[in-house]
């Protein structure tokens, strides 16, 4: 037998990628053997990414990797952004959470204790057959939860001890690093701030929809302009906001399917976050919202939300406390109340974009990828109706819009 052989689920993955996927399992030490390549998820599960699973036979037993896999498709990679997408993720993979590790290890932060992300095994941008290989986290017992059902008190918890730690790793490195920090966050591309002419008819197009779907003048005043309001605010924030003191680096887009979870038979261990594609520089609160309204219902919200609220800050405190920085100078509780509204109304714009896209069952999830690879940008809009959803899209929809609407109000954000 002579080299790695490819089997399996090999479409949509380009020669320069599978010589990539080669090179790093050579020099792991894997030669003349099987490799097999396996889908993952169903279409609505990854919109940027072809997700792979790479499976390899060793001495050791089975060694496992999840291959991200950027489409060659032209259309697909406009609409989505891919090059700067895969830019932004591989950035963080390979500069920005390695330092993380070793603000910690400076600071002698327990192994129990630190960020958890899956290790990179490889990155590749060259375009367009940008790859990059991770950690598979099913293999260490992590699961992902269903997306259309809200997540509960403990999953949000964990999360947001999560984001505790990671925003905390971001303002240490801005606090005793500052150059370092400016020099990591600038390599970052804010993808909402950059959103074409396309981009605004295809979200308006949606937001009237949208405006048609909610029940009630209070929620169709507040739904109207709200995508458009978010997406003015991403490019005043880019352009007279950035370097605030106030201002981390995100994950930026933490819904269901990008958290994961590992339980020990009914009891939750850890979650882990996964995907850091849409990471830029901002307010921490966009992180916090985006989850929370992304991955909960609004009952849900009803019952925990301020508690959530109060968890984060105590736990960002604790995390800041370890590197010897306090959170009144850092993060205050008022500055971060502030924060909770100012950003409210960009934060619910984009959540309306999610929800018709995070509400579509895996059938028309893969059709909107069939329409992206066979339309360009600028034509995409006409594809963008409301009305074209079916029945259960509709409802979902429409329920979600409602409750995101419900609680803006309920807890004064709006």
């Amino acid at each position: 037998m002579g080299g790695l052989t490819f089997e399996g689920a090999l479409k949509n993955i380009s020669h320069i990628q599978l010589e990539f996927i080669k090179e790093v399992l050579e020099k792991r030490g894997y030669n003349d053997r099987v490799v097999h390549i396996e889908a993952v998820g169903a279409a609505g599960d990854n919109f940027i990414a072809n997700v792979k699973r790479i499976t390899v036979d060793g001495e050791n037993g089975p060694f496992k990797m999840i291959a991200k896999i950027a489409p060659q498709n032209e259309n697909v990679r406009m609409a989505t952004q891919t090059q700067v997408l895969f830019g932004n993720e591989h950035h963080m993979y390979t500069v920005v959470l390695p330092k993380y590790q070793q603000l910690e290890e400076e600071a002698e932060i327990p192994n129990d204790d630190r960020f958890r992300f899956a290790e990179c095994y490889g990155s590749s941008t060259q375009v367009p057959h940008e790859v990059i290989l991770l950690e598979d986290l099913l293999v260490p017992g992590f699961k992902m939860l269903d997306r259309f059902t809200s997540l509960s008190d403990e999953c949000i918890r964990s999360t947001l001890k999560n984001f505790a730690k990671f925003h905390a790793l971001s303002f240490t490195l801005k606090n005793k690093q500052p150059e370092t920090f400016n020099s990591l966050k600038s390599k970052l591309f804010d993808m909402w701030s950059h959103m074409d002419s396309s981009a605004d008819i295809y979200f308006g197009k949606l937001e009237a929809g949208a405006e048609q779907l909610v029940e009630g003048e209070e929620r169709k005043n507040i739904i109207r302009g709200a995508i458009g309001k978010a997406l003015s605010m991403a490019r005043k924030i880019a352009q007279v906001e950035s370097g605030s003191k106030y201002f981390v680096i995100q994950q930026g887009d933490s819904w269901t399917n990008n958290i994961m979870f590992r339980y020990d038979g009914e009891n939750l261990v850890e979650s882990v976050l996964i995907d850091y594609q849409i990471s830029k520089e901002t307010s921490p609160v966009c992180d916090i919202q985006y989850m929370i309204f992304n991955c909960t219902d609004h009952k849900t919200r009803l019952k925990y939300f301020n508690e959530w609220l109060d968890y984060y800050h105590a736990e960002l405190e604790k995390r800041l406390t370890n590197f010897g920085l306090k959170i009144e100078n850092v993060y205050p509780r008022e500055q971060f109340d502030a924060d909770m509204k100012k950003y409210s109304g960009m934060m619910l714009g984009l959540s309306t974009i999610l929800a018709s896209v995070l509400t579509m069952n895996s059938e028309d999830a893969g059709k909107m990828k069939e329409t992206m690879e066979s339309t360009s940008p600028d034509e995409l809009p006409a594809n963008n109706e409301v009305e074209d959803y079916n029945v259960e899209h509709t409802i979902k929809f429409k329920t979600r819009l409602e409750g995101l609407i419900d609680s803006y109000l309920e807890f004064n954000l709006i």
